[in-house]
């Protein structure tokens, strides 16, 4: 009778395979609703994208911006200021050399100072007469033709040129000045000789001849002078030195 159920049932009921499958269908299902609530609520923690400008950290303005970029140079603005620096390099080196040279030009003599005076020569002279204040009294003028200043000091010499021969003046005895003549301009001595008052004929004197301080030329004058003769011998003729004429 058992067996006769065993049987029966063995052919009615679901066979045990058919059941496994529906079990792990199950599982599958479940495993899969988990994940995807969980996949929801992590998108739903996750931060959105909104559209629009960001805000600016606190703190950090725009100003503040501007002048970190300003106050930072630039590659272009490191480079003009290293050439401007090297351009100032090289003209602080050039103007060391050029006044080094001027300072061993001015040792040398040729600096930019004024220029150095010498004593008037003969040849840069010009010679010329014009009567005293008074009476026996000549003046000789020397004026300076060059481009340069000369200097003279002494006294210079004087012959008197007669027919019956020369007279050489003596030295008076005043100081000698020592005398800048600049180009153009003149200077003197005064002659100084006894006037003829005897009623004679005199002597004439025709021409003067001058050599100026430190000078061996002379130049040749014409004059006319009249002396007395006399049997002394000095002849009374004195020379004052230059820059003291009057």
């Amino acid at each position: 009778m058992r067996a006769a159920r065993r049987a029966a049932g063995g052919g009615s009921g679901r066979p045990r395979g058919a059941g496994g499958a529906r079990l792990a269908a199950g599982l599958a299902v479940g495993l899969a609703a988990t994940l995807l609530t969980g996949c929801g609520e992590q998108a739903a923690d996750a931060p959105k994208k909104v559209t629009g400008e960001a805000a600016p950290v606190p703190g950090d303005s725009s100003e503040d911006t501007s002048r970190k970029e300003s106050a930072s140079p630039s590659s272009s603005s490191r480079a003009r200021d290293g050439d401007s620096k090297e351009s100032e390099k090289e003209k602080s080196g050039s103007s060391g050399k050029s006044e080094g040279a001027g300072s061993s030009g001015g040792q040398g003599g040729s600096g930019g100072g004024a220029p150095e005076t010498g004593a008037c020569k003969t040849s840069g002279l010009a010679f010329s007469t014009s009567p005293g204040m008074a009476q026996g009294t000549l003046l000789v003028n020397l004026e300076n033709t060059t481009a340069t200043t000369c200097t003279m000091h002494g006294f210079p010499g004087v012959d008197l040129q007669s027919a019956a021969g020369s007279i050489n003046a003596d030295r008076n005895g005043l100081a000698a000045p020592t005398v800048r003549v600049s180009p153009g301009e003149s200077t003197r001595f005064t002659l100084h000789y006894p006037p003829n008052d005897s009623g004679g004929s005199g002597l004439n004197v025709t021409s003067l001849v001058v050599t100026p301080p430190d000078e061996t030329s002379s130049q040749t004058l014409p004059v006319s002078i009249n002396l007395p003769v006399s049997d002394s011998t000095e002849s009374g003729v004195t020379v004052g030195p230059v820059g003291a004429g009057k």
